[in-house]
């Protein structure tokens, strides 16, 4: 059984700064955004969707085994005929 990770909040120097991350972001990297420790305290993947490919789906489904979530506008799911 999955247990949750402890709650043991990192000091802010263990983390990315917000400008490295959205240069990997631009280059097509994969960053894991953490919540807070006192809500699902769990890390989602994220990456650009223009930089997505057969292989990083393939790495979000067969390592995080998680969903795999997209966000689009309204605009862009009406033209691609999405109920």
């Amino acid at each position: 059984m999955n247990q949750p990770a402890p709650k043991n909040p990192l000091p802010a120097e263990a983390f990315s700064p917000i400008e490295r991350v959205i240069e990997d972001l631009a280059a097509g990297k994969m960053v894991v955004v953490l919540d807070d420790a006192d809500r699902e305290n769990e890390g989602d993947l994220v990456m650009a969707a223009d930089k997505v490919s057969k292989d990083s789906i393939n790495f979000m489904i067969r390592e995080a085994r998680g969903l795999v979530c997209l966000s689009l506008t309204n605009e862009l799911a009406d033209r691609l005929e999405l109920p």
